[in-house]
């Protein structure tokens, strides 16, 4: 499309300032991520933008779910979080994540994932399409234009997911319009490690 269009990478993808992580001494030893994604997160972040992300924690998952059948997510939208419990408990993962634009946008609740796509399609809702009636009707899955990512966990709710991004400059941002998005990296463990019948709750 022509350059001066509106329906452009960084109007579809979003705008603003670069991602940083929490502190290390924030998170448990065994939470904190691999050399490889702490090297890209110091690469891309200066000084000026740690902000991104609200400090966030690990949590117990007993205050939110009687059991953890099918394993469970928590999406808290005040720290800008997602965590993941295993079936068994071995497994605990945290994420930091975008969240919606506002209160509008926003479903709380509980939910669960339907559906596991590996190169997720794209095709904005009606109400993305009337807010914005230069996007594209449809965009193919692999399509660096594409909003999601690589994998895209399906909910029970419809329209709503949890993906990756291209645009890593809207993790830890109120940027989604509904989804809640996560690190390329991220998406790739949580999509082997989530599975269809995970319980899914958004606070």
């Amino acid at each position: 499309m022509a350059d001066d269009s509106l329906w452009s990478r960084r109007r579809l993808l979003g705008t603003g300032a670069a991602p940083w992580p929490p502190g290390r001494r924030d998170l448990p030893h065994r939470l904190w991520p691999s050399r490889r994604i702490r090297q890209r997160w110091r690469g891309d972040v200066s000084s000026t933008v740690r902000h991104n992300i609200s400090s966030f924690r690990a949590q117990d998952w007993r205050p939110h779910f009687s059991s953890l059948t099918n394993g469970a997510i928590l999406c808290d939208l005040q720290s800008r979080a997602l965590h993941f419990w295993s079936e068994d408990g071995t497994i605990y993962r945290l994420y930091p994540t975008s969240i919606p634009l506002n209160e509008e946008l926003t479903r709380l609740g509980r939910t669960e994932v339907v559906d596991k796509v590996v190169n997720p399609p794209w095709r904005p809702t009606p109400s993305m399409r009337e807010r914005n009636p230069d996007w594209p009707e449809f965009v193919p899955g692999g399509d660096p234009m594409n909003p999601l990512g690589p994998y895209a966990l399906y909910l029970s709710w419809q329209y709503y997911r949890i993906h990756g991004t291209h645009d890593t400059r809207k993790i830890g941002r109120r940027s989604s319009n509904g989804c809640i998005g996560l690190y390329n990296e991220h998406i790739a463990e949580l999509f082997q490690l989530a599975k269809v019948g995970t319980q899914v709750l958004l606070i």
